[in-house]
C-alpha cells in the first residue's frame, strides 16, 4: 500500500472515529438537558397548581374544573385516590388516557415508552394536613423533542458524512502535495536507471514542507556527490590510460627493436633492455601508487592511535640522509607533539612531501613540529625551484605535473601530492602550499591536537 494511502484512510479513520464521538456526545447532552429542561417545566407546572390553587382539601381535589387551567396539547393530568378512583382528569391523547390510573403514595418522575414515543411523568402526593388523600400524576408525550432530535441526527448525519468528503479529497490532495518530492525522486531514479544519466529534484521550496525541503536537498546533494565521483573516476581512468600509454608504447618500440636488431647488435640490445627495465619500473611505482590511492579513498583506511610525531619526523631525516646524501633538519621546540591519527599513514604523508623536497632542491630540508592552540602544526620548508602560484591549486589533483618532462626524469607519477591530500583530509586536517618560483616552497601541515 502506497503512502499516500496509507495516509488517506488514517485520516479518515481517525476523524470517523471522531465525528462518532462528537456526535454521540451531542446526541446525549441534548437529550439530558432537554429532559431535565422537561422535568423543571413539569415541576413548575406542579408547584404553580399548589400554590394557586391551595387545595389541602378533600373537597377541593374532587373539583372536576381543578385541573382546566393547567392542560397543554399531549399531555394528560389526573388526580387518583386511593381507591383507584378518578376525581379529576384532563386530557385528549387516547394513549395517555388509555394508561391504567394508580394511586401513588411517593413522589416519583422519569421516562417511559408508550406507543414506542417517549414520555415524561412525574407522580406527587396530596394532602389534606398531614394524611395524604389523593396522587397527582402527569404525563407528557415528548413528540416535539423528539422531532428536534431527529433533525439534529439527520443534521449530525449530513454535516459528519460532508467533513468525511472533504477530507477525503482534502487529505488526497494534501498528501498528493506531501508526497509529490517522494514521486519525483523514484521517477528521476528510475530515469538515472533507465538512462545511467545523474539527474536533480526540480522543486519549489515555497511548495514543500521544511521536511520536504531537507529531503530534495539530501537528494540532491548525493547526486551532485556521485557526479563528481562519477566524473573523478573518468578522469582517473583517463589519466591513468593516459600514464600506462606511454611506458607501454616504450617497452612495446623497444621490444620491436630486439626483434628486428638486438639479436645482433649488442649496443642496440642493451640499450633496449635497460629502457624496458626502466619503464617496467615506472609502471611497478604507478601501479602502486594507483592502489594505494584507491585504498585511500575506503573510510575505515586509518588505524587511529595516540603517538608522539617528533621520532617519526626524526626517523625519516635519517632515512632520507642515508638514501640520498640530503640534509634534512628537524625543528621540534616542544620536545615531544602528541596527535591521535595513523602512525603508518601520517609516516606515509611526510615521506612522499619530504621525497618531493628533495627531488626538486638541492639545499637543505627543513621540517618544523610544533603544537599550537589545541593543534599540531608542521612545515616542510625546502629552497628549491618553487612553483608558480596559478600551477598551486591543482597540485592535488591526480597525475597532474607542474613539468611532466621534469617529473619523468625524477621518477614522478603525479600521484603523491593526491594521496598526502587524502591522508590529511582522512584525518579532519589541512593542507597549504606556499612557494614562489626560485625561491623555494613550503607546505604547511594542520591536525586538530586530539589525544583521547
Amino acid at each position: 500500500m502506497t503512502l499516500r494511502k496509507r495516509y488517506t484512510l488514517f485520516t479518515i479513520f481517525w476523524i470517523i472515529f471522531i465525528l462518532l464521538l462528537f456526535n454521540i456526545f451531542v446526541y446525549l447532552f441534548v437529550i439530558n438537558i432537554t429532559t431535565r429542561s422537561e422535568e423543571q417545566s413539569l415541576t413548575d407546572k406542579v408547584k404553580l397548581l399548589l400554590e394557586n390553587t391551595h387545595p389541602e382539601q378533600l373537597a377541593t381535589y374532587k373539583d372536576p374544573g381543578l385541573l382546566n387551567d393547567f392542560y397543554n396539547v399531549n399531555e394528560l393530568i389526573r388526580i387518583v385516590a386511593p381507591s383507584g378512583d378518578i376525581w379529576s382528569e384532563e386530557g385528549s391523547d387516547k394513549e395517555l388516557l388509555s394508561q391504567p390510573a394508580v394511586y401513588y403514595r411517593s413522589h416519583d418522575s422519569g421516562l417511559m415508552t408508550i406507543g414506542g414515543k417517549r414520555v415524561l411523568y412525574m407522580r406527587v402526593p396530596l394532602y389534606e394536613g398531614p394524611i395524604q388523600v389523593a396522587s397527582l400524576e402527569i404525563m407528557r408525550k415528548m413528540n416535539t423533542l423528539d422531532t428536534y432530535l431527529q433533525i439534529l441526527v439527520v443534521a449530525l448525519a449530513v454535516t459528519s458524512a460532508g467533513a468525511i468528503l472533504f477530507a477525503i479529497f482534502g487529505t488526497y490532495w494534501f498528501t498528493s502535495r506531501l508526497t509529490s518530492p517522494i514521486q519525483q525522486m523514484v521517477s528521476t531514479m528510475r530515469e538515472i536507471d533507465r538512462s545511467g544519466k545523474l539527474r536533480k529534484i526540480e522543486s519549489k521550496p515555497e511548495d514543500d514542507s521544511a521536511e520536504m525541503q531537507q529531503l530534495v536537498r539530501a537528494f540532491n546533494q548525493m547526486i551532485e556527490r556521485l557526479d563528481r565521483t562519477f566524473a573523478r573516476q573518468k578522469q582517473f581512468v583517463a589519466d591513468a590510460s593516459h600514464e600506462l600509454k606511454t611506458p607501454l608504447t616504450v617497452i612495446g618500440s623497444y621490444a620491436g627493436m630486439l626483434k628486428r636488431w638486438g639479436r645482433d647488435d649488442a649496443a642496440v640490445r642493451d640499450e633496449a633492455i635497460e629502457s624496458i627495465a626502466r619503464e617496467v619500473e615506472r609502471l611497478q611505482n604507478l601501479t602502486k601508487s594507483m592502489l594505494t590511492l584507491a585504498d585511500a579513498e575506503q573510510e575505515d583506511w586509518l588505524n587511529l592511535e595516540t603517538f608522539d610525531l617528533v621520532p617519526i619526523v626524526d626517523e625519516l631525516s635519517e632515512m632520507m640522509h642515508v638514501t640520498f646524501g640530503r640534509t634534512v633538519r628537524v625543528n621540534a621546540a616542544n620536545g615531544s607533539v602528541f596527535m591521535k591519527g595513523d602512525r603508518d599513514k601520517i609516516r606515509q604523508l611526510f615521506v612522499i612531501l619530504i621525497d618531493n623536497a628533495i627531488k626538486y632542491s638541492k639545499d637543505t630540508i627543513d621540517v618544523t613540529v610544533s603544537s599550537v592552540k589545541q593543534m599540531v602544526r608542521v612545515y616542510v620548508t625546502d629552497k628549491g625551484i618553487g612553483i608558480p602560484e596559478n600551477e598551486i591549486p591543482y597540485l592535488f589533483e591526480r597525475f597532474y605535473r607542474v613539468d611532466g618532462a621534469r617529473s619523468r626524469a625524477t621518477g614522478g607519477v603525479g600521484l603523491g601530492l593526491s594521496i598526502a591530500k587524502r591522508i590529511v583530509d582522512l584525518h579532519e586536517g589541512q593542507i597549504d602550499v606556499m612557494s614562489k618560483p626560485g625561491h623555494g616552497t613550503t607546505i604547511m601541515l594542520q591536525f586538530p591536537n586530539r589525544r583521547g
